[in-house]
């Protein structure tokens, strides 16, 4: 049971600088410092989403393991799930230092990380090493900064870890690659979707399975740009919808010397406009097409208020660094309470109670 004491160890993290701090916590994960919580299975927080049965709704979003490093003690912290990535094919070292930036007061984290990762073969082999291990993993791909055909590095992906990977994560949404978010775009989406969805069906009959692929979208969208994607999701094959990465807003902060730095908001200050966007999408798309919730979750009112607001399933990282490894356990828990106080059987039934009022929101 991860306890008080893990929790000030997390705390201590912040004499360092941030990226210090993760690789410190990595090679915590690593060494078993931070101990398994046990999460008690509660059947109302189970339930299957694009053919997959989850424990629970919460998971870890990428960016945290970028190269595959602990999935699986990450999973024993409580979480349901967990996304590594994001992978590009080849290694790249990402945006110079400093790059990630603690918003304290606002208990928010900026980043231009920039896709530093070690690249597919790196996490191929780590992957590969725990083939078959128990557990939701799903795999965050990207293209790299320097390449001549961002959709080819993505279907690199698609095939690279087709074997290994729960389901997949099509990340067009960082805004710390230059013109990645360009892939949003109507035309450009669907040239992307065709791509990937055609390997993924080659795939599928080599492996004797169909593998989820879930598309990643930011939260700077506008009402067009939100159209022009519920268009092209609904008209593919695709599995689902992850709303959403990090905001190039910086509306409402209290820091405003760290507001200055370049690159995606995340942790608190996302809540409100993440879920908006999320209940948006939601309307637009309809009740059937999967859709995670991702961004500003820091407690079970946050995860079930996604989860009104039209979210399937739930992912948070930053706010982590603000409440320690315990918090995807603390949520866990607080869920099965927040049922027992509603006295509904699933967690699915309160799924858009609150869409309406979400998709009134003005960002």
């Amino acid at each position: 049971m991860i306890g008080p004491f893990a929790g000030l160890a997390s705390r201590s993290l912040f004499v360092f600088d941030p990226e210090t701090a993760h690789g410190l916590s990595i090679a915590a994960l690593k060494t078993g410092v931070v101990p398994a919580c046990r999460v008690p299975a509660d059947p109302r927080l189970a339930q299957t989403v694009a053919g997959i049965p989850f424990p629970n709704p919460i998971g870890l979003a990428a960016g945290y393991d970028k190269n595959a490093e602990v999935p699986d003690a990450i999973l024993k912290l409580g979480f349901g799930f967990t996304e590594v990535g994001t992978v590009t094919p080849k290694p790249q070292a990402g945006n110079d230092k400093p790059r990630i930036f603690r918003l304290v007061d606002d208990r928010g984290v900026i980043n231009r990380l920039g896709f530093n990762n070690e690249g597919h073969e790196a996490a191929f082999a780590r992957l590969s090493a725990r083939r078959n291990a128990r557990g939701i993993v799903g795999v965050n791909i990207g293209a790299n900064k320097d390449t001549a055909d961002r959709v080819a590095d993505y279907v690199l992906g698609i095939r690279k870890f087709y074997g290994l990977a729960t389901y997949f994560t099509v990340n067009i949404s960082s805004p710390n690659t230059p013109g990645l978010r360009d892939l949003q775009a109507r035309g450009s989406l669907k040239a992307l979707l065709d791509a990937v969805l055609a390997a993924r069906v080659e795939e599928a009959m080599r492996h004797g399975k169909s593998v989820p692929v879930f598309l990643k979208i930011a939260p700077d969208l506008t009402e067009e740009g939100l159209d022009n994607i519920a268009a092209e999701a609904t008209s593919h094959p695709l599995d689902g919808l992850i709303v959403s990465n990090t905001t190039l807003s910086r509306d409402g902060l209290k820091d405003q010397v760290q507001a200055k730095e370049a690159g995606g908001l995340s942790g608190a200050p996302l809540f409100r406009r993440s879920t908006a966007v999320l209940a948006k999408m939601r309307s637009r798309v309809g009740p059937d097409l999967p859709i995670i919730g991702v961004g500003g979750v820091s407690s079970a009112g946050d995860a079930l208020e996604k989860i009104r607001a039209g979210a399937d399933l739930v992912q948070l990282y930053s706010c982590m660094v603000y409440e320690g490894p315990g918090l995807p356990a603390t949520i866990v828990r607080g869920l099965s309470s927040l049922l027992d106080r509603e006295k509904v059987s699933s967690i699915r039934e309160l799924r858009d109670t609150r869409l309406d009022q979400w998709v009134d929101t003005k960002l």
